[in-house]
């Protein structure tokens, strides 16, 4: 069996005086979409900040594609291939969609510099983009804005996409979409840790899934283990995906 293209082991954070993270073990496989499951605040926005070294692990590993990034500082882990949607989405409400499409893509100076090929696929996953190309992204609705968020981590190739539950506040026909277009990802070589709320969106898209509760992983297998289950469901999570349908 091939090394998980992330590791976490043994990993604990600290913010300022709490202590947030209590020895995470998690593996994400290449090529595959894991989802993090777990109640609210049992830590799972902390582990990807902590990933994405916007807060620093004070014990453990982390190692992405064999190599220590425990260490690095966010730019760095950036320029391994590692990209970052959080859950305030991160985009510049000032600039406009095609603005802040630019600041994304790393040597674009203008939008004729963005690779034509890619912008066509991203434009095929969210057309609201290219409709609203040149407005101000701050009047983009919420789902919209979701698709920016999301547009701007891929607009170059990344080997694994980091998402802080983007569907979080969206209308049931955004959800779907947003669901398609994380499936059409799926077939590329993006590999993808999904922190999600809604179980129905986290059963359709994903492979793996690991559970967190107080800060540790309890759980980890395959999703539709999971989602066959409902006593193990209740037991983890203290409800059922089938409420969720």
């Amino acid at each position: 069996m091939s090394a998980p293209l992330l590791r976490l082991e043994g990993v604990h954070t600290h913010i300022g005086a709490y202590h947030i993270l209590h020895g995470v073990d998690l593996d994400v496989a290449q090529g595959e979409l894991t989802v993090l499951l777990g109640r609210n605040g049992a830590g799972k926005t902390t582990t990807l900040r902590t990933i994405m070294g916007l807060w620093q692990a004070s014990q453990g590993s982390i190692r992405f594609d064999g190599e220590d990034i425990g260490a690095c500082r966010t730019p760095e882990i950036a320029q391994h291939g590692i990209a970052y949607v959080p859950e305030n989405m991160g985009i510049f409400a000032d600039l406009t969609v095609c603005e802040n499409m630019l600041l994304a893509a790393r040597g674009a100076r203008r939008a004729q510099d963005i690779d034509e090929r890619r912008l066509t696929w991203i434009f095929g996953l969210f057309p609201a983009l290219q409709k609203f190309w040149q407005h101000p992204a701050g009047l983009l609705s919420g789902g919209q804005k979701q698709m920016l968020a999301v547009a701007r981590a891929i607009v170059e190739p990344r080997k694994l996409l980091l998402v802080d539950e983007p569907s979080k506040g969206l209308a049931p026909a955004i959800i779907q979409n947003m669901i398609a277009a994380f499936r059409e990802l799926k077939q590329t070589d993006t590999t993808i840790l999904l922190v999600e709320q809604n179980f129905h969106f986290a059963r359709q898209l994903g492979d793996r899934v690991a559970v967190m509760d107080d800060g540790r992983i309890v759980h980890s297998g395959a999703m539709a283990e999971l989602a066959e289950d409902e006593d193990l469901q209740q037991r983890l999570l203290g409800l059922s995906l089938a409420a969720h349908q």
